[in-house]
């Protein structure tokens, strides 16, 4: 209890008293008369939750405050004998418990409580409440974890644009898409770590390698390759894709160390940019709306103004150096695609995505692989040996039916209007 906190009761007990500390004021009968009305009252207790005062405690008080002197201290309340003391444990337990504790710090409270009844330094038939123990661990500093090792952290910027990327998710706000119902939105954003230009970003309605991807093509497409891009751990950031795609284009795909969201600095004081000056304002209701207004936002605002990281506008400060920067490759979109693994079966078929292909007649038995983009799945290429079989068509059942083939696996379409009789298909001739 503070000394502010012994004043206010000590204050308040003397208000109890007062009239009964002067006993040439009251007439015979008067006293006890007074003490019964105040033990009948309700009292708003300073630090307490009860409501009344016993006669005991006011003649106590009383008493007190003559032997003193008349001196208020002696109304303040007394700090207990037993502070810092356990009540619920002896002396010997006590000890024990601090002793096991040093030897074994990392355990949690009922691993530990199990433990210590297996030493017998707690009666192993004893059920006390596991908050007890813990209390007791925490009043003696027993459940603070060991400080861990200051890491050297240290400001740093790239010297060059496009020498290290930066990316992150923010999660947007709930809007319209295409007419259904308000869907969860997502920010996928890229920044570059030398002049702090946004070379994409792009609300989506997911943040899975799907979108991450679309959002990543479309920054490449923009601003060039950069050599570095710095991502998180998440399941998206580390999938096999991803990292073959980052590697086909000599982008080296770093994540972060898990727990340390420093190393994201710049990205995250973007998003945070964004929550603050941009979504306050924006008034729309759609997907569309908010990219085309995110849009203007980069071009007009953001990318214009003098950032206080680097006292240069990011558009400027990324223009001034052009001559670094990789631009994509012409056929960027191939490095996107998505690479299976299928073996061709004997009808020359091979399932993709849920689909039959047909694939050349030499390729049948072979393990081949099939290359595709997720949004336009029925383009598929087929590679074997690292030798291109071209694109391979889907399966039509119809067309098949009026296929003739000889001895030579020659093959030959029967027209249109021919009906060969059934169970007489074919005919060699």
């Amino acid at each position: 209890m503070t000394e502010q906190e012994k004043q206010e009761v000590a204050t308040f007990r003397f208000s109890i008293i007062h009239e009964l500390v002067d006993k040439a004021h009251l007439k015979f009968g008067d006293q006890e008369k007074l003490i019964k009305d105040k033990c009948a009252r309700e009292w708003d207790i300073p630090n307490s939750d009860r409501t009344s005062i016993g006669r005991s405690t006011i003649l106590g008080w009383v008493s007190k405050y003559r032997e003193s002197g008349n001196n208020l201290k002696s109304l303040f309340p007394k700090d207990r004998d037993d502070r810092g003391k356990s009540r619920a444990y002896d002396k010997d337990t006590c000890l024990g418990l601090i002793h096991l504790r040093k030897e074994k710090p990392g355990l949690s409270v009922p691993v530990f409580s199990k433990i210590a009844k297996e030493r017998r330094i707690l009666p192993p038939d004893t059920s006390e409440d596991l908050s007890t123990l813990y209390r007791f661990l925490n009043s003696h500093g027993l459940m603070d974890r060991e400080p861990s090792p200051s890491a050297d952290r240290r400001k740093f910027e790239a010297e060059l644009p496009n020498d290290l990327w930066q990316s992150d998710v923010m999660h947007g706000p709930k809007l319209d898409v295409g007419g259904e119902r308000a869907r969860k939105t997502y920010l996928i954003a890229f920044i570059d770590d030398h002049s702090r230009l946004i070379t994409h970003g792009q609300f989506y309605i997911s943040e899975a390698l799907a979108s991450f991807k679309i959002a990543f093509e479309e920054a490449l497409l923009t601003r060039g390759l950069p050599r570095k891009l710095y991502v998180d751990n998440g399941a998206a950031y580390k999938s096999k894709q991803l990292q073959f795609t980052s590697a086909s284009l000599g982008i080296a795909l770093i994540h972060a160390k898990p727990y340390t969201p420093q190393g994201k600095g710049k990205i995250e004081r973007f998003f945070r940019t964004v929550r603050t000056e941009f979504l306050t304002c924006f008034l729309g209701d759609t997907l569309d709306e908010i990219n085309e207004a995110f849009d203007l936002w980069l071009r007009e605002i953001y990318h214009k103004r003098r950032h206080s990281g680097t006292g240069q506008a990011p558009f400027r400060r990324f223009t001034a150096n052009m001559q670094c920067v990789r631009s994509a490759p012409k056929d960027l979109k191939d490095h996107f695609r998505k690479i299976l693994r299928r073996r061709v079966n004997k009808d020359r078929t091979i399932m993709v995505q849920n689909r039959l292909f047909e694939a050349p007649v030499e390729l049948v038995g072979q393990r081949v692989e099939v290359l595709f983009h997720e949004n336009s799945p029925e383009e598929i290429e087929v590679r074997w040996k690292q030798e291109s079989y071209g694109i391979i068509r889907q399966l039509d059942l119809h067309i098949n039916s009026r296929v003739k083939r000889d001895k030579n696996c020659q093959t030959q379409l029967v027209g249109e209007g021919s009906h060969p009789e059934s169970g007489q298909l074919w005919e060699e001739k």
